[in-house]
């Protein structure tokens, strides 16, 4: 008979064989994605150092999706007839070189058209936001879309949801997009009411093993709702009662934008693109690119990137923003983890002698990111940039303003995850008067804030510098 410790020792060298090769493998893959060299060195760092969860968590979250595609040319150019008829039919307007530059980049690669004579309303609140929201769905004619990363079976989603339905009992078409990650937790039933009632409910990208599996990485973040292809909103804020009623320590404080006018057809656009991607239908019907006249004096332009073009629309689209400031550039975000070409711009123009300003929350609903954040703040302020702590609760506003003739609100953070992982979308505004608004309210919100102080930061206890520099390690894949 052998002997089963023998038995037991070849298996086990064989096995250690198999695993070590199949581990090679995956790192040549990985290093032939010819990805950012700090991800790919995250990805082997994490391969070498969790046998067989590494691997699991690669298989899941790691694998590049970057050479597919969600809608073909052919189809684009469909679903962008009518928007594209109304951008060369407009009148010319003015914006400034360096922004032009900026709107040129963007139009090139990402196919966001430019349109003037839009209207801008600014929400900072949850409450005021769905209010509106609701308001402006009640006098829904022909449609309703909404797409949100997070639709919770809560006080504010059911109230919408119950609105949504009278609509849709009203023969207004409502489609509804969640994503199937961001709304793990919620009930089936929820939406399978809403199904029953006459709105088309879909799930973006569903997490089902085999075939979506690798998808569980690739999130839609996008938060946009548009109505009779007139009105659309944007910003950072989801469905659900934390947004609307804060936490036990604080508010939740956040920036959502309405728009009026023809940048509507972006969002449109957008939904349309993610709907036909899901359910395979595409619509390109009059009635949702209806003619639009001009209702103010905005020129802004939707952008959106996702994890599967060619490139990094909207974090391309912020460096040159960066580089661009003159006089200063303020950003909100909740979360920060730069990548490295964000994060030199930051520092080259703070250089420079550029009033930067960077505002994150003190607290924050996700622990490790806001660790691995705190991590980058030394060498942000060595350089002149000035960051604060927003301390009334908790901040997730997503702003960008620069020299009172650039703003940018929308679902994007600064961290790896939004610039190269989720779908996003972003508005920029090239106003003046809309720029000094969203400027007000940076000002405003740094009557909360504390301004953190360079000698005193580095004198926190040498525990958290370890913890928050093995934590930002594993940036690029958090």
């Amino acid at each position: 008979m052998l002997d089963t410790t023998l038995i037991n020792s070849v298996f086990s060298t064989i096995f250690n064989i198999v695993y070590l090769v199949i581990i090679l493998i995956t790192i040549f893959i990985v290093i032939m994605d010819n990805r950012n060299p700090v991800k790919t060195m995250a990805w082997i760092l994490v391969l070498f150092s969790l046998p067989i969860i590494g691997l699991i968590f690669y298989f899941f979250f790691g694998r590049s999706t970057r050479k597919e595609q969600l809608i073909s040319k052919k189809g684009y150019a469909r679903l962008n007839k009518r928007p594209m008829e109304e951008y060369l039919s407009q009148e010319s307007f003015e914006i400034s070189k360096g922004n032009n530059r900026l709107a040129e980049f963007f139009n090139n690669v990402n196919n966001a058209l430019l349109f003037g004579g839009n209207e801008i309303s600014v929400h900072t609140d949850g409450k005021t936001m769905l209010l509106d929201l609701i308001r402006e769905i009640a006098h829904a004619q022909h449609h309703i879309h909404l797409q949100f990363y997070i639709f919770e079976d809560d006080a504010a989603g059911r109230l919408l949801r119950d609105v949504l339905i009278d609509k849709a009992h009203e023969g207004v078409k409502v489609r509804l997009l969640y994503d199937d990650v961001g709304c793990w937790k919620v009930d089936k039933m929820f939406y399978d009411h809403m199904l029953c009632e006459g709105i088309e409910v879909l799930s973006f990208l569903k997490v089902r093993f085999p075939r979506f599996t690798s998808k569980v990485n690739y999130r839609n973040h996008r938060k946009i709702a548009i109505i009779d292809g007139r009105v659309g909103f944007i910003g950072g804020m989801n469905i659900a009662q934390r947004y609307f009623e804060g936490f036990s320590w604080g508010i939740w404080r956040d920036t959502h934008v309405k728009i009026r006018g023809k940048a509507v057809y972006g969002l449109q656009t957008s939904f349309l693109t993610d709907w036909f991607a899901i359910d395979r239908t595409l619509l390109t019907g009059a009635d949702y690119f209806p003619k639009i006249q001009d209702k103010g004096n905005v020129v802004a332009q939707i952008v959106t990137s996702d994890p599967v073009g060619k490139w990094r629309d909207i974090m391309q689209g912020i460096m040159m923003a960066i580089c661009n400031s003159r006089k200063y550039i303020y950003i909100q975000t909740p979360y920060f983890l730069p990548t490295e070409e964000v994060m030199t711009a930051l520092q080259t123009i703070a250089l420079a002698g550029v009033d930067v300003r960077l505002m994150l929350p003190k607290r924050a609903d996700a622990r490790i990111i806001h660790i691995g954040s705190l991590s980058y703040l030394d060498e942000l302020m060595e350089a002149g940039v000035k960051v604060f702590f927003y301390k009334k609760g908790f901040l997730h506003s997503k702003m960008l303003v620069s020299d009172d003739e650039l703003a940018s609100v929308g679902s994007t953070n600064i961290d790896f995850r939004s610039f190269e992982h989720n779908f996003e979308a972003n508005a920029f505004f090239y106003d003046k008067k809309t720029s000094q608004d969203l400027k007000e309210i940076f000002l405003n919100d740094l009557k909360s804030c504390t301004q953190l102080s360079l000698k005193i930061w580095r004198q926190r206890s040498w525990k958290n510098k370890v913890i928050e520099s093995v934590v930002r390690l594993l940036a690029p894949l958090l």
